[in-house]
């Protein structure tokens, strides 16, 4: 028996179930569209009763204190495994997820050897469940034999093995006729495709967002039409294969800049069926990281709603080239950022997804253009999200669906149920808004080198995660 801020939680240990009695916690619900104070229990790993408090009985109570949600869903991470566990394994990727207050983490298939086949896809199920961790891993398909982008891999043979869509994340799938079969098959599969947008040709030798930073930092620049473009071509096939395959399904991930998210916006009032997701680092960092500022994107806008100038304004507080920051697609403006959480507040954007790739310091701690892209981003990407809900700009509401509901109708049926329903087996996180915690590489689950964040104080951490009734973590010591 332990104590969730001043609460009653008995579990065991990791994986066993979990009993609580939590009084006087704010509950965030999409699943019935609901947010209020309430009380819940849980008895054996299933919630016994929700009882939502009147005003009377819940003076005092507001989502500045204990949180409690469903627990949230990653469609988009890196394990790792097999081939790189020395920068992460499922095992210790799921661990990192719980801590994040994830109960779902989608595996992306571009390990080495990619996930292109059956028995890639039965060999992770195995590893996760050698874990221990109720955290569920859905495995992503590769769409083409080795993620070489020559043929389509055996796109039944991975459905019928379990996964939740294809992709080949971390390239774009670039001949345009593969890319429309595979829409049309994996639509008649059940499943979306995932495509990474990025068109190659703007982008070789690219280090840094093409703008005033990589300029005055002397990196080669990473245009946003790069991403647009890709976004735009995209998008022109899945409308000609809508016509002859309704059941053909896009999803765009990590989009980062203005021009693709209007984009998907104008696609969405088409009807065509596409979906998409945004990073908590393209919401709240921006490219002037790179040249040492350290405020959140919304601050780096002036009145005007334009990028302000981190040297003017005598924001340098780091050393420039942090190779932590170095990310595919790179940090963007001030402006894009605003407009990923535009899209985000007006359901362009489906989903929050934190895109966690982890690496080892071998391949991060060099030079910037040297360093391989990507942030180990799923213990951090709440307190990321929370950071814009304290600025006013997101709704606490909002926030958790995009992390829960989103996500789960990008799945389809093979989401798990994104609510707080009495006699299902809990699938919930706590976490304490009033408080915050910093990030130390101590505290973190993950293998992954070098989060841009360390150091820094993040608000809401996690106290408990419960995966399927069973317990995935549990703080240490009350926040």
């Amino acid at each position: 028996m332990s104590a969730v801020a001043g609460r009653a939680v008995a579990a065991a240990e990791v994986g066993h179930e979990v009993d609580l009695d939590l009084s006087g916690a704010w509950l965030v619900d999409p699943g019935s569209g609901r947010e209020g104070p309430a009380d819940i229990v849980v008895r054996d790993g299933r919630i016994e009763t929700i009882t939502w408090l009147d005003a009377t009985d819940a003076s005092g109570i507001d989502d500045i204190g204990v949180v409690v949600t469903p627990g949230f869903i990653d469609l988009h991470a890196h394990l790792r495994e097999p081939g790189n566990e020395a920068a992460e394994t499922i095992a210790s990727g799921l661990a990192a997820a719980a801590h994040g207050g994830f109960t779902t983490v989608c595996a992306m298939p571009n390990s080495t050897p990619p996930i292109d086949r059956a028995a890639m896809v039965d060999a992770a199920r195995a590893a996760a469940a050698a874990s221990g961790s109720p955290v569920r891993l859905f495995q992503v398909g590769a769409v083409t034999a080795g993620r070489a982008g020559e043929q389509l891999a055996v796109l039944g043979e991975l459905a019928d093995a379990g996964v939740v869509g294809f992709s080949d994340d971390g390239s774009p799938v670039q001949r345009a006729e593969l890319f429309r079969n595979a829409l049309a098959y994996a639509g008649m599969l059940g499943l979306p495709v995932i495509d990474h947008p990025e068109d190659l040709t703007q982008t070789s030798g690219a280090e840094a967002n093409d703008g005033l930073v990589a300029t005055v930092l002397g990196l080669r620049g990473w245009p946003a039409s790069a991403e647009a473009g890709a976004v735009a071509r995209d998008l022109e096939i899945l409308a000609e294969v809508a016509r002859e395959v309704p059941v053909a399904r896009l999803h765009l991930t990590h989009l980062s800049t203005a021009a693709s998210i209007d984009l998907v916006r104008r696609a969405k009032a088409a009807g065509l069926p596409v979906t998409c997701d945004v990073t908590p680092h393209h919401l709240a960092l921006t490219d002037e990281w790179l040249a040492g500022a350290r405020r959140w994107a919304w601050e780096a806008l002036d009145d005007a709603g334009l990028p302000r100038d981190p040297w003017r304004d005598g924001v340098l507080e780091a050393d420039p080239y942090d190779s932590a920051l170095r990310v595919n697609p790179p940090l963007r403006s001030a402006v894009d950022a605003g407009a990923c959480l535009v899209g985000l507040l007006d359901g362009t954007v489906d989903a929050i997804a934190t895109d966690h790739a982890p690496h080892t310091q071998v391949d991060k701690d060099v030079e910037f253009g040297a360093a391989r892209p990507g942030i180990a981003g799923i213990e951090t990407a709440l307190g990321l999200i929370l950071q814009a809900v304290d600025a006013g700009l997101l709704p606490l509401a909002r926030a958790i669906e995009a992390l829960t509901r989103g996500p789960a109708r990008v799945l389809g049926t093979a989401a798990p149920l994104t609510g707080l329903v009495e006699g299902e087996p809990a699938d919930l996180v706590i976490f304490d808004r009033g408080a915050r915690w910093t990030v130390v590489p101590d505290a973190l689950r993950t293998r992954g080198w070098g989060s841009p964040l360390l150091g820094r104080s993040l608000p809401g951490p996690v106290l408990l995660t419960v995966a399927g009734g069973r317990l995935a973590y549990e703080a240490s010591e009350p926040a």
